[in-house]
């Protein structure tokens, strides 16, 4: 594990009062602050507004990942929030996922904490894209709280094999199809068997070395909606990889929005995208846009 001290985020305070939060992970070999100022630069919905403007009260804070030896790339030193062997197959080699999912977690959770001084849980909004979305994914479901959101664009959740053989394992199969295991709406549904989901949960505190110190509270974070967003035409990171998220997460009993974007590569689509979360933050969070 890198023993360096933790790069200091690149924020963007609000135009108006400060009223929620965003914080948005960079992908791998990014930093902070190149993808915050291109993020909010280019994040435009059809109305031609930058989430800046639609959201005037928040604060953007885009943390910056350590720089660790890359197991994918050769082992040259970038920044990644933890080391990945195969973006083909994220659950290559996964043993060298731990140190970084741990260390950079542990980083994550003080600048939430921090947020959490000055707003209730519930105007947060935790995030990512591609890599970045694979670690606010896997923190979210380590929290003891319920945040306002998470926004998952083009990436992937470390362990989703491990947690979803561990939630089927345990599944009762005897009256229902295995196509129909995990079709809940988009509303959310019934989760699997309670013990494998809090076994599921504990498993990934256990990832992300997260002490577990209330037992009551580690169903709290399924009640933090999801949104997922993926090109179809992907090449980096495989749309399925996307669709293994939903219906994980869908599994947990959490609730998920799930867009795929035709003929959209490794990146968010603008507008439609945008558009898209940002009706989901209006619809399934106590965030609202600004309205003239």
């Amino acid at each position: 594990m890198s023993r360096s001290s933790h790069p200091s985020p690149f924020v963007v305070q609000p135009s108006h009062k400060h009223t929620q939060t965003f914080i948005l992970l960079h992908g791998l070999g990014s930093n902070g602050e190149k993808f915050g100022i291109e993020f909010l630069e280019t994040c435009i919905n059809s109305h031609a507004q930058k989430l800046t403007e639609v959201f005037p009260g928040a604060r953007f804070i885009f943390p910056t990942a350590k720089k660790r030896r890359s197991s994918a790339f050769g082992r040259v030193a970038i920044n990644q929030w933890f080391d990945i062997a195969s973006l083909d197959d994220p659950s290559f080699k996964r043993e060298t996922q731990y140190d970084g999912l741990a260390d950079s977690t542990e980083h994550l959770l003080k600048i939430i904490k921090a947020e959490l001084e000055l707003i209730q849980p519930e105007q947060i909004i935790l995030g990512g894209l591609s890599h970045g979305c694979a670690m606010a994914l896997s923190l979210m479901l380590g929290l003891d709280v319920a945040l306002g959101g998470g926004v998952g664009m083009s990436g992937w959740l470390p362990f989703q094999r491990d947690i979803a053989d561990l939630l089927s394992s345990q599944l009762d199969l005897s009256n229902e199809e295995p196509d129909d295991v995990f079709d809940t709406s988009e509303r959310g549904g019934e989760s699997t068997n309670r013990d494998a989901v809090e076994d599921a949960l504990l498993l990934q505190k256990e990832i992300l070395s997260i002490e577990c110190n209330d037992a009551d509270k580690i169903r709290t974070c399924l009640s933090t909606p999801v949104f997922i967003g993926h090109g179809q035409a992907d090449e980096k990171v495989k749309v399925s990889l996307g669709d293994d998220i939903v219906r994980t997460l869908r599994s947990l009993g959490m609730n998920v929005t799930w867009k795929k974007y035709q003929d959209q590569g490794h990146w968010y689509k603008i507008p439609d995208e945008i558009d898209d979360i940002v009706q989901f933050l209006e619809a399934k969070t106590s965030l609202r846009a600004l309205t003239e």
